[in-house]
């Protein structure tokens, strides 16, 4: 049970450490792989895991913990960078529908209606046709996908604040829409855009895996745990690390940021 309102909750320790491992391991990768990700050795194709090769060898004789360390950029940029731009133009849509009602009002909520009717995947796979598979695939379907989720939240939590007193002597002083969405209302917002930026964080990383491993996001040379996933199913008897290891970490990028999402519910909440 937890006591107070302690930000360092069990939920959020294990949620730190389990990002904190992600999150340097990627920053290796930047600076330091034991061999190139990219350089096959046929000599040397599905070699267990040992000292010369931590996470051992892939079907090609690439180095596993290489290509580990290189995806896992391509997997938190593809996330970060996508529910950015998801949360930015949403949250942006909710606090102006949520002020100006009526007219506006509606035609946010209908946008909302048709683009939540569209899942990720399937906007994917939409855009893969007019474009060529790639980051802009997941970019562009992962932001689109989340800006319905961050505009219903704005409206409803607006319209909450919308009638406290304080905003109604903001606009009795003069203040303008303007101010009052960005200086009064957006602040009291943090909470709950946290939590639902940590929430759709982990699921746009499952998004990007997945299509990825559906051919449609990155694609070779360049390594991402999803392609790892779909370029190593055919030896899974053989090589089952090749596998396990990417599912890991994907796996436990997702659980980390659901761990932190969940502790800052508890924390508001509790």
């Amino acid at each position: 049970m937890i006591k107070g309102n302690s930000f360092m909750t069990k939920r959020n320790v294990w949620g730190i450490i389990a990002i904190g491992l992600v999150m340097f391991m990627t920053l290796l990768g930047y600076f330091y792989t034991p061999y190139d990700p990219s350089q096959t050795a046929v000599l040397s194709r599905l070699q267990p895991p040992s000292l010369q090769h931590p996470f051992g060898t892939d079907h090609f004789g690439r180095d596993i913990f290489s290509r580990v360390l290189v995806g896992g950029r391509v997997s938190l940029f593809c996330g970060l960078a996508s529910v950015s731009m998801g949360a930015a133009v949403g949250v942006f849509l909710g606090l102006w529908s949520g002020f100006q009602g009526g007219f506006w009002d509606e035609v946010s909520m209908r946008l909302s209606d048709g683009l939540q009717a569209l899942p990720a995947i399937l906007l994917a796979l939409l855009l893969a046709t007019v474009w060529q598979p790639g980051v802009a695939v997941i970019l562009w379907s992962v932001a689109i996908g989340n800006v319905p989720i961050f505009l219903r939240l704005t409206r409803t939590q607006t319209l909450k604040i919308k009638a406290q007193p304080y905003l109604e002597a903001s606009r009795a002083l003069g203040a303008s829409d303007f101010r009052m969405m960005f200086c009064h209302t957006l602040p009291n917002l943090k909470d709950a855009l946290l939590v639902q930026f940590s929430l759709s964080l982990a699921g746009a990383i499952l998004v990007e895996a997945s299509l990825s491993y559906l051919g449609v996001g990155i694609q070779p040379p360049q390594p991402s745990w999803g392609r790892m996933l779909r370029d190593a199913q055919s030896f899974a008897s053989l090589a089952p690390w090749a596998v396990l290891i990417p599912g890991f970490f994907i796996a436990l990028t997702i659980i980390g940021f659901n761990l932190l999402g969940d502790s800052w519910i508890h924390r508001r909440y509790r």
